[in-house]
């Protein structure tokens, strides 16, 4: 608990006894008084009223018209303070008397008048004395209510008396100790308090403070120096390019391999900020524009007279200060990763690729010839077992063909020798063309492809019309090999903003949202499928339609089917 609200709860506790105190013992006071007032009034003038009646009875005789007048004087103010029970009927008895004795003055008539006086009398005196008793009973009250407030007041002033300042002055003198030992060089020092949370912040704060003192002493300037020229020396020796920024963008390292690849001298750029070195250096100006907007393209540099390929990555440098908890940004390192051996490997995979497609290209369209000529009736009859197997042949042959034409394809996105006719296309005749190159395909499962064109003939887009009917083909052709029999596959192309959106839907068994984005990498087929193609369809495909500045994805979920689309823009 806080010293704060232990001192406002103790003090605001006293505090409110103390008025607690003021407010019973006053309510007891004014009670006393009207029990005393009470007396007076009630009691007291009552008896005067009948010892004044008694001393006028006594001078009737000698001075008789001015006693009756005290008498009747007295009477009526006796019959103005009726109080206790039974005084009301003595004090009517007495009148009558009185008025009885008036007319015949006779010692018996006398007599009955004194004894109503009497009565009136100790009927107020055992007022007086019920009375008395209460207000005994008021102030012993008033005595036990002020007595056990005072003393717990007495207590909690007490308590505080004897705590409070031990409280507050244990932690000065052990902080005050503690810094003392802080200023004879002694860090090894730390204070632990127990009790408020103020006090414990105070340690945490004065602990924090002793043990950067003590990193800081224990942290020599030539310590600091070698490890300096340590991590130089490793940086340095780094076969990728690092280039180090503070919080700032200001430079405060850079390797030989990064001066190297940006022709800059070290002594020019150090201290100054990125941006000012871009200003001058397109590497620098480009290496910027990647981290304020990420590529995963390799960045092309021509050094030593030859084109080297890096990859670019941006590591975000933070750090948790001694004492703290929360990491801080401090800056970024650039680094970029050689990768020129790959690419090479790459182009040679390429290159392989692409001569061994053309080579087999030739002798696999003679096997489908001379499978055409056999099949050829002219040339003799065949049994059913030699037309199976011609069949079987042709089929083979075909997937062949389909499968170098894909790695043709392929090694053309690869290498960049792609060569696209962009022209003004109609959207309607895409479709068409593509929906013609599959019609037998769905014919063998008896499904029905059904279009939906949703904007004007004279929308037209921008593409290349072969490219463009390939992608068709390949999403129709996909569609119906995921198709059950007798099923539907629906084209829809509409318009999407700037764009004419193409989907393809099918009712197959659906693609799990989490291979979304490998399917379109090459050689990748999803998990548990029928395995009959190369995985090149797709990122082909998907290299075709951005070539042509356009967009490609796929909407599915399993047992769902699935909508495969492209957009590209208006002319």
């Amino acid at each position: 608990m806080k010293l704060k609200t232990k001192l406002t709860l103790g003090v605001g506790l006293l505090f409110i006894l103390i008025v607690l105190l003021s407010v019973i013992g006053s309510v007891y006071i004014n009670k006393l008084k009207s029990d005393t007032e009470k007396i007076l009034i009630a009691n007291y003038n009552s008896l005067e009223f009948s010892q004044n009646m008694i001393l006028a009875l006594d001078k009737i005789n000698t001075d008789s018209a001015i006693a009756i007048k005290n008498f009747q004087k007295n009477n009526i103010l006796q019959e103005k303070n009726l109080t206790e029970f039974g005084e009301k009927e003595a004090t009517q008895n007495l009148n009558l008397h009185f008025k009885s004795y008036l007319k015949e003055r006779t010692y018996e008539k006398e007599k009955l008048i004194r004894e109503d006086l009497v009565k009136i009398m100790a009927l107020n005196m055992k007022g007086i004395e019920r009375k008395s008793d209460i207000a005994i009973i008021t102030a012993e009250n008033a005595t036990f209510w002020i007595v056990s407030l005072g003393t717990i007041c007495f207590l909690i002033a007490f308590v505080l008396l004897f705590n409070l300042p031990q409280t507050i002055a244990e932690p000065i003198n052990q902080l005050t100790f503690s810094i003392k030992q802080i200023a004879n060089k002694n860090y090894n020092e730390r204070v632990h308090f127990k009790g408020s949370e103020e006090f414990n912040d105070l340690a945490n704060s004065f602990n924090i403070m002793a043990e950067k003192l003590q990193e800081y002493e224990s942290s020599t300037l030539s310590t600091q120096l070698m490890d300096k020229k340590r991590i130089e020396t490793l940086v340095n020796n780094m076969h990728d390019a690092v280039i180090g920024l503070d919080e700032n963008h200001f430079i405060y390292m850079i390797n030989d391999e990064a001066l190297k690849i940006t022709n800059l001298r070290k002594e020019e750029i150090i201290g100054k900020t990125a941006h000012e070195v871009a200003v001058n250096n397109d590497l620098m100006r480009e290496l910027l524009k990647n981290i304020e907007h990420p590529v995963n393209d390799p960045i092309k540099i021509v050094s030593d007279h030859k084109e080297n390929y890096f990859e670019q990555e941006i590591v975000p440098i933070n750090i948790v200060k001694t004492g703290e908890k929360e990491k801080k940004y401090i800056g970024k390192v650039i680094l970029l990763r050689n990768i020129t051996p790959f690419k090479e490997l790459d182009f040679a995979k390429t290159n392989f690729i692409a001569t061994i497609s053309h080579e087999l290209k030739t002798p696999i369209a003679a096997i489908k010839m001379g499978v055409q000529l056999l099949g050829n009736q002219k040339f003799g009859e065949l049994n059913a077992q030699q037309q199976e197997l011609l069949k079987s042949i042709n089929e083979d042959g075909q997937r062949l063909l389909d499968i170098t034409g894909e790695l043709l394809n392929l090694s053309q996105v690869e290498t960049g020798n792609i060569r696209l006719q962009i022209e003004g296309c109609a959207p309607k005749e895409i479709v068409q063309t593509a929906v013609k190159n599959v019609e037998k395909l769905a014919e063998q499962k008896n499904i029905s492809i059904t279009t939906q064109y949703l904007l004007e003939d004279s929308d037209f887009i921008s593409a290349d019309f072969d490219k463009t009917v390939w992608v068709m083909n390949n999403f129709l052709s996909n569609a119906i090999k995921h198709s059950f029999q007798d099923e539907s596959i629906e084209i829809v192309v509409e318009k999407s903003g700037a764009s004419v959106q193409f989907s393809i839907t099918d009712t197959g068994s659906g693609i799990d949202e989490k291979y979304h984005r490998q399917i379109f990498e090459r050689y990748f087929q999803v998990p548990g499928e029928h395995q009959n193609g190369t995985g090149l369809g797709l990122a082909i495909s998907k290299n075709f339609i951005e070539k042509q500045h356009g967009e490609i994805g796929v909407k599915s979920a399993p047992n769902q089917g699935s909508t495969f689309y492209f957009r590209l823009p208006l002319v």
